[in-house]
């Protein structure tokens, strides 16, 4: 039996939170905003409806804020459920008008911190390590495409465009498609497994097959890949994203080409990576087309 989600345990436990969370996802779905920003924010809305067991809109500002700084202080170094939290009940005081709640809530700076990257050859490392295929191709496709994880996701057998050596991203983060190139390693790959797995309408099946491989499920698997190599380095699987776009600016590739390869909405964001290399205009590629292209032989 599978564990119920924070959402579900805040319902059953403050039954008024469940029309308060069905108006919020409701009103951000609307809007267009993506699953994974509105998940992310009503799961941390309902850990402080759980630590409370009342209706986020009826705590007090002594109460608000006891909780953030708790969370503030135990929170890892990118703050991540500080902030979410913080953006979650910015939108829910709003939608619900209540005033007093939003005025007192914190501002939220950036964070000013860099990514972690791998290295070409952690990359390399990580790549060979799983013991399943299905893993090995996962990773390959992630990297090798620049995917979030909700992309890796979503992605289906027939977004894998063999003869053009592209893959279909579809409504990703800020609801675009796009095109990204594909190394012919990697749909190597990719054939191997498809033949190996059968996998059926998503790339990457769940533990029942035709099901969606779950978050939770690439997590543990990029996390005991990590620990199986070796590597120290305090990463994620988003930090196979930072690696990719590092590495193809270190490959030369221009800085607008990188943006569009990830998908930002703003070359702000893609400006980050700048800190490590040098940009040298050329062609779109995939990455490991010269990773293991320019190896010593």
């Amino acid at each position: 039996m599978s564990r119920k989600s924070y959402m579900e345990q805040a319902c059953e436990a403050v039954p008024e939170f469940k029309t308060i969370s069905e108006k919020f996802l409701r009103k951000y779905t609307i809007a267009g905003k993506s699953e994974s920003c509105t998940r992310n924010y009503l799961m941390q809305i309902s850990k402080m409806v759980l630590h409370f067991e009342c209706s986020p809109l009826e705590l007090s500002i002594d109460q608000m804020e006891e909780y953030l700084f708790h969370i503030r202080q135990n929170e890892k170094p990118s703050m991540s459920s500080f902030k979410h939290l913080v953006y979650g009940l910015r939108t829910l005081f709003s939608m619900f008008k209540n005033e007093k709640l939003y005025l007192a809530l914190p501002p939220v700076s950036g964070s000013k911190a860099l990514p972690v990257v791998f290295s070409q050859a952690e990359i390399k490392l990580i790549l060979k390590t799983p013991r399943l295929l299905k893993h090995r191709v996962l990773f390959s496709v992630t990297y090798d495409c620049g995917l979030r994880i909700s992309e890796a996701i979503n992605l289906k057998i027939n977004d894998i465009d063999f003869d053009r050596k592209q893959v279909h991203v579809r409504q990703s983060k800020h609801k675009k498609d796009r095109y990204v190139p594909v190394s012919k390693l990697t749909l190597k790959g990719i054939r191997q497994y498809l033949e190996v797995s059968n996998p059926q309408s998503w790339l990457f099946n769940g533990k029942v097959r035709g099901s969606q491989i779950s978050r939770e499920g690439i997590r543990h698997a990029f996390r005991s890949c990590v620990e199986k190599s070796g590597i120290s380095k305090t990463v994620c699987i988003h930090t196979l994203r930072h690696s990719y776009a590092t590495h193809l600016l270190e490959m030369g590739l221009d800085i607008v080409s990188v943006k569009n390869q990830l998908g930002h909405a703003d070359i702000a964001t893609t400006m980050m990576y700048l800190h490590i290399a040098r940009s040298n205009p050329m062609a779109g590629f995939a990455p490991m087309e010269k990773l293991y292209n320019n190896a010593p032989r």
